[in-house]
């Protein structure tokens, strides 16, 4: 069995996945837009994402831009977690995905290791954690 996140936006996709891309040395792989889809969908939707996934060392996740009728509620029903190699690795990851978005549990030490959550500024909620 395999669960991985699949990531739904409001028709930033392409700009989050690139941000994650970065961020995680990763690959944006797979990208299908709306363009040959056989679905009604607004001309202006046309080049958003319909399907796209990320890729690289230890990490895959799929991601698309729901489509117009589908209404998005950013909720916290869902958090993207990542367990980091190092203490300054997750303090790193912890800043650049906290940036422009909202800290919710500072990283800092907690019994076990480091721990710290946040919700980036595509509305994604990420928890870092790092195990001594």
């Amino acid at each position: 069995m395999k669960i991985q996140a699949y990531l739904s936006f409001n028709g930033n996709c392409h700009d989050a996945l690139n941000f994650y891309s970065d961020l995680f040395d990763a690959k944006i792989v797979n990208k299908q837009t709306y363009e040959d889809a056989k679905i009604d969908i607004p001309a202006s939707f046309k080049t958003k994402l319909q399907h796209a996934e990320l890729k690289g060392n230890n990490i895959h996740f799929m991601a698309y831009d729901a489509s117009p009728d589908t209404p998005l509620n950013v909720g916290n029903q869902m958090h993207m977690s990542i367990d980091a190699a190092s203490e300054s690795e997750g303090k790193e990851l912890f800043h650049k995905l906290s940036n422009n978005g909202k800290v919710h549990h500072d990283y800092q030490e907690r019994e076990w290791g480091y721990y710290g959550r946040c919700t980036d500024k595509y509305g994604t909620n990420w928890m870092i954690n790092y195990n001594k």
